[in-house]
Protein backbone atom coordinates (compact mmCIF):
# COMPACT_ATOMS: atom_id res chain seq x y z
CA UNK A 1 0.00 0.00 0.00
CA UNK A 2 0.90 3.27 -0.86
CA UNK A 3 0.42 6.39 1.66
CA UNK A 4 1.20 9.77 0.23
CA UNK A 5 0.33 13.21 1.06
CA UNK A 6 0.95 15.56 -1.00
CA UNK A 7 2.31 19.41 -0.07
CA UNK A 8 3.74 21.99 -1.70
CA UNK A 9 7.34 21.80 -1.47
CA UNK A 10 9.03 25.44 -1.48
CA UNK A 11 12.88 25.41 -1.88
CA UNK A 12 14.71 26.26 1.19
CA UNK A 13 12.22 25.32 3.97
CA UNK A 14 11.48 22.53 5.85
CA UNK A 15 7.96 20.36 4.54
CA UNK A 16 7.07 17.04 5.72
CA UNK A 17 6.27 14.81 3.03
CA UNK A 18 4.85 11.18 4.28
CA UNK A 19 5.66 8.54 1.19
CA UNK A 20 5.48 4.99 2.35
CA UNK A 21 5.72 1.93 0.06
CA UNK A 22 5.24 -1.67 1.33
CA UNK A 23 5.00 -2.88 -2.23
CA UNK A 24 5.41 -0.28 -4.93
CA UNK A 25 5.85 -3.18 -7.39
CA UNK A 26 2.39 -4.81 -6.95
CA UNK A 27 -0.08 -4.64 -10.28
CA UNK A 28 -3.53 -4.84 -9.60
CA UNK A 29 -5.03 -7.86 -11.44
CA UNK A 30 -6.55 -6.44 -14.89
CA UNK A 31 -10.67 -7.56 -13.80
CA UNK A 32 -12.13 -4.14 -15.03
CA UNK A 33 -11.53 -0.77 -13.68
CA UNK A 34 -10.21 0.56 -10.62
CA UNK A 35 -12.32 0.41 -7.95
CA UNK A 36 -11.37 3.83 -6.53
CA UNK A 37 -13.42 5.46 -3.26
CA UNK A 38 -13.37 9.31 -1.82
CA UNK A 39 -12.87 10.13 1.96
CA UNK A 40 -13.58 13.87 2.75
CA UNK A 41 -12.69 15.62 6.11
CA UNK A 42 -14.67 18.10 7.87
CA UNK A 43 -13.87 21.91 8.64
CA UNK A 44 -16.55 24.40 8.19
CA UNK A 45 -17.49 26.42 5.23
CA UNK A 46 -13.85 26.75 4.93
CA UNK A 47 -12.63 23.50 4.62
CA UNK A 48 -15.94 23.30 2.19
CA UNK A 49 -14.51 25.49 -0.04
CA UNK A 50 -11.05 24.19 0.00
CA UNK A 51 -11.93 20.86 -1.02
CA UNK A 52 -13.80 22.19 -3.87
CA UNK A 53 -10.86 24.14 -5.14
CA UNK A 54 -8.56 20.97 -4.98
CA UNK A 55 -11.34 18.48 -6.09
CA UNK A 56 -11.93 21.07 -9.55
CA UNK A 57 -7.65 21.00 -9.71
CA UNK A 58 -7.87 17.23 -9.47
CA UNK A 59 -10.59 16.19 -11.87
CA UNK A 60 -8.80 18.34 -14.79
CA UNK A 61 -5.44 16.55 -13.74
CA UNK A 62 -7.13 13.17 -13.77
CA UNK A 63 -9.65 12.77 -16.72
CA UNK A 64 -10.11 8.94 -16.66
CA UNK A 65 -11.35 9.53 -13.04
CA UNK A 66 -15.38 10.62 -13.15
CA UNK A 67 -15.86 11.73 -9.63
CA UNK A 68 -19.80 11.75 -9.65
CA UNK A 69 -18.85 7.48 -10.29
CA UNK A 70 -16.74 6.38 -7.85
CA UNK A 71 -17.11 3.08 -6.34
CA UNK A 72 -17.94 5.03 -2.65
CA UNK A 73 -17.64 8.54 -0.62
CA UNK A 74 -17.06 8.72 2.96
CA UNK A 75 -17.55 12.52 4.24
CA UNK A 76 -17.16 14.00 7.67
CA UNK A 77 -18.71 17.45 8.62
CA UNK A 78 -18.92 19.96 5.42
CA UNK A 79 -16.87 17.18 4.08
CA UNK A 80 -20.11 15.40 3.93
CA UNK A 81 -21.57 18.02 2.16
CA UNK A 82 -19.54 18.18 -0.59
CA UNK A 83 -19.49 14.04 -0.66
CA UNK A 84 -23.52 13.98 -1.00
CA UNK A 85 -23.15 16.75 -3.79
CA UNK A 86 -20.72 14.36 -5.84
CA UNK A 87 -22.12 11.27 -5.51
CA UNK A 88 -25.54 13.19 -6.65
CA UNK A 89 -24.09 13.74 -10.02
CA UNK A 90 -22.66 17.52 -8.97
CA UNK A 91 -19.52 17.57 -10.82
CA UNK A 92 -16.75 19.56 -8.85
CA UNK A 93 -17.02 22.82 -11.09
CA UNK A 94 -20.96 22.47 -10.99
CA UNK A 95 -20.65 22.44 -7.25
CA UNK A 96 -17.91 25.54 -7.33
CA UNK A 97 -20.59 27.59 -9.05
CA UNK A 98 -23.41 26.59 -6.54
CA UNK A 99 -21.40 27.17 -3.77
CA UNK A 100 -18.80 29.88 -4.28
CA UNK A 101 -19.23 31.29 -7.27
CA UNK A 102 -23.07 31.90 -6.51
CA UNK A 103 -23.66 34.78 -9.29
CA UNK A 104 -22.33 31.75 -12.13
CA UNK A 105 -25.03 29.39 -10.48
CA UNK A 106 -28.40 28.08 -11.27
CA UNK A 107 -30.51 29.41 -9.15
CA UNK A 108 -31.71 25.90 -8.25
CA UNK A 109 -28.61 24.95 -7.48
CA UNK A 110 -27.15 28.14 -5.45
CA UNK A 111 -25.99 26.84 -1.81
CA UNK A 112 -25.17 30.32 0.07
CA UNK A 113 -22.59 29.63 2.39
CA UNK A 114 -24.62 32.20 4.76
CA UNK A 115 -27.24 29.79 5.26
CA UNK A 116 -24.39 28.55 7.89
CA UNK A 117 -24.54 31.00 9.71
CA UNK A 118 -28.41 31.68 10.69
CA UNK A 119 -29.25 32.45 14.00
CA UNK A 120 -30.74 29.50 16.37
CA UNK A 121 -33.71 31.67 17.11
CA UNK A 122 -36.27 28.38 17.68
CA UNK A 123 -33.55 26.77 19.99
CA UNK A 124 -32.72 29.84 21.81
CA UNK A 125 -36.40 30.36 22.43
CA UNK A 126 -37.34 27.33 23.48
CA UNK A 127 -34.34 27.17 26.27
CA UNK A 128 -35.65 30.95 27.35
CA UNK A 129 -39.08 29.79 28.06
CA UNK A 130 -37.62 27.19 30.61
CA UNK A 131 -36.19 30.00 32.82
CA UNK A 132 -39.20 29.99 35.11
CA UNK A 133 -39.66 26.87 36.01
CA UNK A 134 -35.75 26.05 36.13
CA UNK A 135 -35.38 29.13 38.63
CA UNK A 136 -38.48 28.32 40.65
CA UNK A 137 -37.16 24.66 41.18
CA UNK A 138 -33.54 25.83 41.61
CA UNK A 139 -34.70 28.27 44.07
CA UNK A 140 -36.83 25.68 46.01
CA UNK A 141 -34.04 23.00 45.95
CA UNK A 142 -31.91 25.97 47.95
CA UNK A 143 -34.44 27.17 50.71
CA UNK A 144 -34.97 23.78 51.42
CA UNK A 145 -31.62 22.58 52.00
CA UNK A 146 -31.24 20.08 48.88
CA UNK A 147 -28.51 22.09 47.07
CA UNK A 148 -26.46 24.12 49.94
CA UNK A 149 -24.15 25.17 47.08
CA UNK A 150 -24.78 28.53 44.76
CA UNK A 151 -22.20 27.00 42.63
CA UNK A 152 -24.85 24.13 42.02
CA UNK A 153 -27.88 26.07 41.43
CA UNK A 154 -25.95 28.10 38.79
CA UNK A 155 -24.75 25.01 37.36
CA UNK A 156 -28.44 23.91 37.16
CA UNK A 157 -29.14 27.32 35.34
CA UNK A 158 -27.12 26.27 32.69
CA UNK A 159 -29.54 24.67 30.66
CA UNK A 160 -30.54 27.62 29.59
CA UNK A 161 -28.04 28.24 27.61
CA UNK A 162 -28.59 26.92 23.77
CA UNK A 163 -27.06 23.45 22.47
CA UNK A 164 -26.11 26.08 19.32
CA UNK A 165 -25.45 29.28 18.22
CA UNK A 166 -26.65 28.60 14.37
CA UNK A 167 -29.54 26.60 12.98
CA UNK A 168 -28.49 23.63 10.86
CA UNK A 169 -32.62 24.21 9.20
CA UNK A 170 -31.79 26.63 6.51
CA UNK A 171 -28.90 24.07 5.47
CA UNK A 172 -31.21 20.82 5.65
CA UNK A 173 -34.08 22.66 3.79
CA UNK A 174 -31.77 23.91 1.09
CA UNK A 175 -29.61 20.68 0.46
CA UNK A 176 -33.49 18.86 0.49
CA UNK A 177 -34.50 21.15 -2.73
CA UNK A 178 -30.96 21.09 -4.44
CA UNK A 179 -31.40 17.15 -3.83
CA UNK A 180 -34.75 16.33 -5.06
CA UNK A 181 -34.00 17.91 -7.92
CA UNK A 182 -34.49 15.79 -11.44
CA UNK A 183 -31.79 13.47 -11.75
CA UNK A 184 -30.54 13.48 -8.03
CA UNK A 185 -32.52 11.94 -4.81
CA UNK A 186 -32.46 13.07 -1.47
CA UNK A 187 -32.53 8.99 -0.48
CA UNK A 188 -29.40 6.78 0.68
CA UNK A 189 -31.07 4.04 -1.27
CA UNK A 190 -31.83 5.59 -4.74
CA UNK A 191 -27.54 6.60 -5.37
CA UNK A 192 -26.06 4.46 -7.72
CA UNK A 193 -22.83 4.55 -5.58
CA UNK A 194 -22.17 3.68 -2.00
CA UNK A 195 -22.19 7.21 0.07
CA UNK A 196 -21.58 7.83 3.98
CA UNK A 197 -22.56 10.41 6.22
CA UNK A 198 -20.71 9.87 9.64
CA UNK A 199 -21.82 11.69 13.00
CA UNK A 200 -21.74 11.07 16.66
CA UNK A 201 -24.10 9.80 18.76
CA UNK A 202 -24.30 12.52 21.04
CA UNK A 203 -25.30 9.94 24.07
CA UNK A 204 -23.22 6.94 23.37
CA UNK A 205 -20.56 8.71 21.65
CA UNK A 206 -20.94 5.87 18.89
CA UNK A 207 -20.58 6.51 14.96
CA UNK A 208 -23.59 7.03 13.13
CA UNK A 209 -23.12 5.79 9.80
CA UNK A 210 -26.04 7.43 8.01
CA UNK A 211 -25.91 5.63 4.23
CA UNK A 212 -24.79 2.00 5.52
CA UNK A 213 -27.63 -0.70 5.35
CA UNK A 214 -29.67 0.71 8.31
CA UNK A 215 -28.87 3.44 8.45
CA UNK A 216 -29.87 4.62 4.64
CA UNK A 217 -33.56 5.57 5.60
CA UNK A 218 -32.46 8.87 6.61
CA UNK A 219 -32.12 11.60 4.02
CA UNK A 220 -29.64 12.79 2.63
CA UNK A 221 -29.96 16.18 3.77
CA UNK A 222 -30.55 15.17 6.99
CA UNK A 223 -27.58 13.05 7.71
CA UNK A 224 -25.26 15.98 6.31
CA UNK A 225 -26.48 18.37 8.72
CA UNK A 226 -25.85 15.92 11.57
CA UNK A 227 -22.71 14.82 10.61
CA UNK A 228 -21.64 18.96 10.41
CA UNK A 229 -23.60 19.53 13.54
CA UNK A 230 -20.62 20.99 15.38
CA UNK A 231 -21.28 21.36 19.25
CA UNK A 232 -21.65 24.71 20.24
CA UNK A 233 -22.13 26.20 17.03
CA UNK A 234 -25.09 23.97 15.75
CA UNK A 235 -27.81 22.47 17.95
CA UNK A 236 -27.60 18.60 17.83
CA UNK A 237 -29.78 17.04 15.21
CA UNK A 238 -32.45 14.44 16.25
CA UNK A 239 -33.00 11.21 14.29
CA UNK A 240 -35.22 8.93 15.31
CA UNK A 241 -35.15 9.87 19.21
CA UNK A 242 -31.66 10.06 19.15
CA UNK A 243 -29.69 13.14 18.81
CA UNK A 244 -26.23 13.21 16.71
CA UNK A 245 -23.84 15.44 16.05
CA UNK A 246 -20.41 16.01 13.94
CA UNK A 247 -18.66 13.10 13.01
CA UNK A 248 -15.26 14.42 13.49
CA UNK A 249 -15.74 13.83 17.54
CA UNK A 250 -14.85 10.61 16.73
CA UNK A 251 -12.66 10.08 13.79
CA UNK A 252 -11.10 12.18 10.90
CA UNK A 253 -11.74 10.78 7.59
CA UNK A 254 -13.95 7.18 8.86
CA UNK A 255 -12.17 5.98 5.53
CA UNK A 256 -12.74 2.33 6.63
CA UNK A 257 -15.87 2.41 6.28
CA UNK A 258 -14.64 2.46 2.03
CA UNK A 259 -11.60 0.73 2.74
CA UNK A 260 -13.99 -2.42 3.70
CA UNK A 261 -14.97 -3.04 0.78
CA UNK A 262 -12.17 -3.70 -0.93
CA UNK A 263 -10.87 -0.52 -3.05
CA UNK A 264 -7.87 -0.48 -5.10
CA UNK A 265 -7.32 3.46 -4.51
CA UNK A 266 -8.60 6.02 -2.13
CA UNK A 267 -8.20 9.71 -2.23
CA UNK A 268 -8.52 11.30 0.46
CA UNK A 269 -8.91 15.49 1.31
CA UNK A 270 -8.20 16.92 4.56
CA UNK A 271 -8.56 20.92 5.10
CA UNK A 272 -7.60 21.37 8.10
CA UNK A 273 -3.65 21.29 9.01
CA UNK A 274 -1.92 22.96 12.03
CA UNK A 275 -0.31 25.87 10.96
CA UNK A 276 3.59 26.05 10.84
CA UNK A 277 4.63 29.60 12.21
CA UNK A 278 8.39 28.72 12.40
CA UNK A 279 8.43 28.14 8.63
CA UNK A 280 5.52 30.22 7.18
CA UNK A 281 5.55 31.44 3.64
CA UNK A 282 6.19 35.32 3.59
CA UNK A 283 3.11 36.54 1.66
CA UNK A 284 0.14 38.53 1.61
CA UNK A 285 -2.83 36.74 2.46
CA UNK A 286 -5.62 36.07 -0.31
CA UNK A 287 -4.20 39.48 -1.72
CA UNK A 288 -4.77 41.34 1.80
CA UNK A 289 -2.24 42.96 3.92
CA UNK A 290 -1.74 40.69 6.68
CA UNK A 291 1.50 40.64 8.81
CA UNK A 292 3.23 37.75 9.03
CA UNK A 293 2.73 35.48 12.14
CA UNK A 294 5.72 34.43 13.93
CA UNK A 295 3.74 32.91 17.18
CA UNK A 296 0.50 31.90 17.27
CA UNK A 297 -0.26 33.17 20.41
CA UNK A 298 -0.18 36.73 18.81
CA UNK A 299 -3.15 36.25 17.75
CA UNK A 300 -5.01 36.04 20.79
CA UNK A 301 -7.76 32.96 21.93
CA UNK A 302 -8.75 32.56 18.43
CA UNK A 303 -5.99 31.58 16.78
CA UNK A 304 -4.79 29.41 20.11
CA UNK A 305 -7.86 27.46 19.80
CA UNK A 306 -7.83 27.24 16.47
CA UNK A 307 -4.39 25.66 16.46
CA UNK A 308 -5.29 23.18 19.26
CA UNK A 309 -8.42 21.71 16.76
CA UNK A 310 -6.40 21.42 13.79
CA UNK A 311 -3.05 19.66 15.78
CA UNK A 312 -5.72 17.26 17.67
CA UNK A 313 -8.05 16.67 14.33
CA UNK A 314 -4.15 15.93 12.41
CA UNK A 315 -3.08 13.61 14.49
CA UNK A 316 -5.68 11.47 14.74
CA UNK A 317 -5.67 11.14 10.88
CA UNK A 318 -2.06 10.70 11.25
CA UNK A 319 -2.41 7.61 13.47
CA UNK A 320 -5.67 6.16 11.38
CA UNK A 321 -3.22 6.35 7.80
CA UNK A 322 -0.91 4.25 10.23
CA UNK A 323 -3.17 2.03 10.85
CA UNK A 324 -4.76 1.28 7.49
CA UNK A 325 -1.44 0.11 6.70
CA UNK A 326 -1.88 -3.06 8.58
CA UNK A 327 -5.24 -3.56 8.50
CA UNK A 328 -6.02 -2.51 4.17
CA UNK A 329 -2.22 -3.76 2.60
CA UNK A 330 -4.01 -4.02 -1.02
CA UNK A 331 -5.29 -0.35 -1.40
CA UNK A 332 -3.06 2.81 -2.28
CA UNK A 333 -4.16 5.82 -0.26
CA UNK A 334 -2.94 8.93 -1.44
CA UNK A 335 -3.68 12.15 1.03
CA UNK A 336 -4.12 15.83 -0.22
CA UNK A 337 -3.67 18.55 2.59
CA UNK A 338 -2.58 22.09 2.49
CA UNK A 339 0.68 23.36 3.07
CA UNK A 340 1.09 23.96 6.80
CA UNK A 341 3.45 26.91 5.94
CA UNK A 342 0.86 28.91 3.95
CA UNK A 343 -1.49 30.74 6.04
CA UNK A 344 -4.00 30.98 3.42
CA UNK A 345 -5.82 28.50 4.94
CA UNK A 346 -5.18 29.48 8.80
CA UNK A 347 -6.30 33.51 8.74
CA UNK A 348 -9.00 33.52 5.91
CA UNK A 349 -12.36 35.17 6.87
CA UNK A 350 -14.45 32.57 4.98
CA UNK A 351 -17.85 34.72 5.35
CA UNK A 352 -16.25 37.28 3.03
CA UNK A 353 -17.55 36.90 -0.69
CA UNK A 354 -14.34 37.78 -2.18
CA UNK A 355 -11.88 35.86 0.11
CA UNK A 356 -14.51 32.51 -0.51
CA UNK A 357 -13.21 32.98 -3.95
CA UNK A 358 -10.18 33.84 -3.73
CA UNK A 359 -9.27 30.86 -1.78
CA UNK A 360 -11.41 28.24 -3.50
CA UNK A 361 -8.88 29.48 -6.21
CA UNK A 362 -5.96 29.12 -3.89
CA UNK A 363 -6.46 26.05 -3.46
CA UNK A 364 -7.07 24.55 -7.23
CA UNK A 365 -3.72 26.38 -7.64
CA UNK A 366 -1.90 24.78 -5.58
CA UNK A 367 -3.44 21.75 -5.72
CA UNK A 368 -1.91 22.09 -9.23
CA UNK A 369 1.01 23.02 -8.05
CA UNK A 370 1.37 19.72 -6.05
CA UNK A 371 0.75 17.88 -8.48
CA UNK A 372 2.97 18.89 -10.65
CA UNK A 373 5.87 18.53 -8.64
CA UNK A 374 4.74 14.71 -7.12
CA UNK A 375 4.37 13.81 -10.84
CA UNK A 376 6.80 11.38 -11.47
CA UNK A 377 5.94 9.35 -7.58
CA UNK A 378 2.15 9.81 -7.64
CA UNK A 379 2.21 9.22 -11.42
CA UNK A 380 3.93 5.67 -10.66
CA UNK A 381 0.89 4.86 -8.10
CA UNK A 382 -1.65 6.12 -10.00
CA UNK A 383 0.11 3.58 -13.07
CA UNK A 384 -0.60 0.81 -10.92
CA UNK A 385 -4.59 1.64 -11.52
CA UNK A 386 -4.31 1.83 -15.31
CA UNK A 387 -4.50 5.78 -14.39
CA UNK A 388 -2.49 8.55 -15.85
CA UNK A 389 -1.86 12.19 -14.99
CA UNK A 390 -2.93 15.24 -17.81
CA UNK A 391 0.57 16.96 -17.85
CA UNK A 392 -1.31 19.38 -20.55
CA UNK A 393 -3.66 20.33 -17.77
CA UNK A 394 -1.09 20.54 -15.45
CA UNK A 395 1.18 22.71 -17.74
CA UNK A 396 -1.29 25.32 -18.82
CA UNK A 397 -0.55 28.38 -16.99
CA UNK A 398 -3.98 29.83 -18.27
CA UNK A 399 -6.16 27.59 -16.19
CA UNK A 400 -8.09 29.84 -13.46
CA UNK A 401 -11.12 28.18 -11.40
CA UNK A 402 -13.07 31.66 -10.22
CA UNK A 403 -10.97 34.08 -10.33
CA UNK A 404 -7.40 35.97 -11.91
CA UNK A 405 -4.85 36.94 -10.06
CA UNK A 406 -2.35 39.35 -11.43
CA UNK A 407 0.96 38.09 -13.57
CA UNK A 408 3.53 37.41 -11.41
CA UNK A 409 6.64 40.50 -11.32
CA UNK A 410 9.24 40.09 -13.50
CA UNK A 411 10.26 38.01 -16.82
CA UNK A 412 11.91 35.13 -14.99
CA UNK A 413 9.18 34.46 -12.28
CA UNK A 414 7.22 31.85 -13.78
CA UNK A 415 10.71 29.65 -15.37
CA UNK A 416 11.87 30.04 -11.81
CA UNK A 417 8.53 28.90 -10.39
CA UNK A 418 8.69 25.85 -12.86
CA UNK A 419 12.42 24.86 -11.86
CA UNK A 420 11.11 24.63 -8.25
CA UNK A 421 8.42 22.16 -9.46
CA UNK A 422 10.78 20.33 -11.42
CA UNK A 423 13.38 20.14 -8.88
CA UNK A 424 10.86 19.18 -5.90
CA UNK A 425 10.28 16.06 -8.07
CA UNK A 426 13.75 15.05 -9.16
CA UNK A 427 14.04 15.31 -5.19
CA UNK A 428 10.85 13.05 -4.56
CA UNK A 429 11.86 10.13 -6.94
CA UNK A 430 15.17 10.33 -5.53
CA UNK A 431 14.64 9.76 -1.77
CA UNK A 432 11.52 7.22 -2.84
CA UNK A 433 14.36 5.27 -4.84
CA UNK A 434 16.60 5.41 -1.93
Amino acid sequence: MTTMSTRSMNRGAEAPLFLRETNPHRTRPVDGPPRIGLALAGGGPLGATWEIGAMCALEEALPAIDFTALTGYVGVSAGGFVAAALANGMRPRQLCSAFIDNDRADPADSINPTLFVRPAVAEAVSRLLSVPWLLAQAGGNLLAGRRRSLLAVIERLGRVLPTGLFSNRPLQERLHRVFAAPGRTDDFRQLRHRLVLVATDLDSGEAAPFGLPGWDHVPISRAVAASAALPGMFPPVAIDGRFYVDGALKKTLHARVLLDEGLDLLLCLNPLVPFDATHAQRHRVLGSAAPRIHRIVEGGLPLVLSQTFRSLIHSRLELGLKGYETSHPGTDIVLFEPDQRDPEMFLANIFSYAQRRALAEHAYQKTREDLRSRRRTLGRVLERHGLHLDDNALDDPHRRLVSRHPPPRGALARPVKRLEEVLDDLELALASAA
